[in-house]
């Protein structure tokens, strides 16, 4: 059998166990266990979550805050072994919904998913916001100087930036793969040589800098705060189960992708962050200026080399980009599909000739681009984004503990934890839900009032409301989401007809009674 045959031949399979699941094959599936894993690792994308928020751990605890990148890497290394089994039984498009859905009743698994959702959204719009903070500084090298970094040109070139990954992700998850895979590469080795070089010539602190807090007390309270840029950075793993539907041999690729990009990420972006924080020329100087990689960067090398380097990580950001619209545009899909969103049949349309679902594709985008009417900068987004998804991984994560407890899963695939199954879902469920917690508490720094989002006399988020105005920012965005989702439930969504829930024969049936009816 020649290549071509066989490709054909496992993509046959492949639709074939979809329609198992009840779903034609309508995405085009294109993607091998690289392009997966480059897909869930560029969502990590570390260089994007570091250039986001270093200042914040940086300015909270000083070096010390480079200890909080292996606690969170470990953390979502457990919640990753737990979802890596779930999408090798599950290879469907729609992650943490799909997952409920099989595993726990319809109303829990709606909610789930429109969190998941929403969460996703908020992600897009953050790191496309991330963008401008290294291509504007990379563009001003290049002899640019009227683009200064202020909120009002940040605003415009992440709507650009929106605009431009909405038509890429149109135009089908191919192309979107190809340049994926391309600013993996790009990402991977420029963050890796580029934190060598620091280290090997550019070494101003030496390594002792990651027990140097530059005076600041270190304490859980400062720690926990330290947490949130490492909390920002390693999530979205589970975007390789997302496009399952798009990927070849999705109950073996899925799983492997999903482990090693938050593998690659710990690696890539710890070395990272260690070069950085070595270079700093004064440490005290950085903390009280609230530095971020940008500053050392061009602290450390030639205005040429600075602007080029700039540039990568611009790239980086940018495949990041692609890479998150893509996933969210994927959760809409499937989740209209099974007629579960206002305007289902319009989200689940799919264009004959691109294999997208291109309403899908632009609805995502114009909700992302709402938060921009209040921008207080990337990092309140960003805080807002994390604590959404942390949320609706603890929710996915307690359907599957219920699930165990009623002995699923009884049937193996190609990716199983065994026995230890049940100890990994407890021990990701308290790491989940202790980071929870850090993300409610409110603090200025990571959960802030709108009333303290002031800046030069501006304040930035303002509901015109005393009382709103005092309500920690990240308790108003859930509340309001889970507002929004409760009303459409109650008065439309609960009267659809649900899509039928089936697995193929031999596997295990939908948990929950409600499901398989």
């Amino acid at each position: 059998m020649s290549a071509t045959e066989e490709v054909a031949s496992g993509q046959d399979r492949d639709a074939a166990d979809l329609g198992r699941f009840g779903y034609k094959q309508e995405l085009k599936r294109s993607l091998g266990t690289f392009s997966s894993f480059a897909v869930a690792f560029s969502y990590i994308s570390p260089s994007t979550g570091i250039f986001t928020l270093f200042y914040l751990g940086l300015i909270t605890i000083g070096g010390v805050f480079i200890w909080t990148w292996p606690v969170v890497a470990l953390g979502q290394f457990i919640i990753a072994l737990n979802f890596a089994e779930v999408s090798s039984h599950y290879p469907i498009a729609g992650s943490v919904f799909q997952w409920t859905k099989y595993l726990a009743k319809r109303t829990y698994s709606w909610f789930t998913g429109w969190i998941y959702l929403f969460a996703g959204i908020l992600t897009v719009t953050a790191v496309v916001a991330t963008l401008p903070l290294a291509l504007i500084p990379a563009m001003e090298g290049l002899g640019w100087h009227s683009l200064q970094l202020t909120l009002h040109t940040e605003l415009v070139v992440a709507l650009i930036t929106l605009a431009v990954i909405t038509v890429l992700n149109i135009y089908g998850v191919k192309l979107v793969a190809i340049i994926n895979n391309t600013g993996v590469l790009f990402e991977i080795l420029g963050m890796f040589v580029f934190a060598l070089v620091l280290m090997a010539f550019h070494n101003h602190q030496g390594f002792g800098v990651v027990t140097d807090s530059a005076g600041i007390h270190v304490g859980a309270n400062t720690f926990l705060a330290a947490m949130f840029m490492s909390l920002f950075v390693i999530y979205g793993f589970d975007t390789a189960s997302t496009l399952a539907e798009e990927t070849r041999d999705p109950r073996r690729a899925a799983p492997k992708a999903v482990l090693f990009s938050v593998i690659g990420a710990f690696i890539i972006g710890g070395v990272f962050l260690l070069g950085t924080l070595v270079a700093i020329p004064n440490l005290h100087t950085a903390v009280s200026g609230a530095w971020g990689p940008v500053n050392i960067i061009e602290a450390n090398f030639s205005h040429p080399f600075a602007t080029i380097y700039l540039l990568v990580v611009s790239a980086a950001i940018f495949v990041c980009c692609l890479s998150i619209l893509a996933a969210t545009i994927r959760l809409c899909f499937g989740m209209a599909r099974d007629k579960q969103l206002p305007f289902s049949r319009h989200l689940a349309k799919v264009s004959p000739s691109l294999h997208t679902p291109v309403w899908t594709c632009v609805t995502i985008a114009v909700i992302s681009a709402i938060p921009f009417l209040q921008f207080a900068g990337a990092s309140t987004i960003a805080i807002a984004a994390t604590g959404m998804i942390y949320l609706s991984y603890f929710l996915g994560n307690l359907a599957v503990l219920a699930a165990r407890l009623r002995g699923w899963p009884k049937t193996p695939a190609p990716f199983r934890l065994k026995g230890w199954g049940p100890v990994v879902n407890v021990l990701g469920l308290i790491y989940g839900g202790a980071m929870l917690v850090n993300f409610a508490w409110p603090r200025a720094a990571s959960n802030p009032e709108p009333n303290q989002t002031v800046v030069a006399g501006q304040q930035l988020v303002n509901f015109h409301m005393a009382w709103l105005n005092k309500i920690p920012l990240l308790w108003s965005v859930f509340v309001f989401i889970l507002l929004v989702g409760a009303l459409y439930y109650l008065f439309v969504g609960r009267n659809k007809q649900f899509t039928s829930v089936a697995t193929p024969e031999g596997d295990d049936p939908p948990v929950a009674a409600e499901a398989a009816t």
